[in-house]
């Protein structure tokens, strides 16, 4: 787990390890998700980027038969 400290302006600097891992670009649009009180960053990505990120996941049974209805 990494540390960051949040500025006089409220800005937080993601830290390089994590930029790299995510491949997060400069000036890249993030959305921000607030759960249980935690604030989740999440990088908003063009839907071509997308492409193939399910290959090799199983089709069969991904719902539960009641949520069917």
């Amino acid at each position: 787990m990494t540390q960051v400290t949040v500025s006089s302006k409220y800005q937080v600097v993601i830290p390089l390890e994590i930029r790299k891992r995510l491949n997060v670009r400069k000036g890249q649009k993030m959305l921000v998700v607030v759960r249980n009180n935690i604030i989740e960053l999440v990088p908003d990505r063009d839907i071509s980027e997308l492409r193939g990120f399910l290959k090799g996941m199983p089709a069969g049974n991904i719902r539960e038969e009641e949520d069917r209805f």
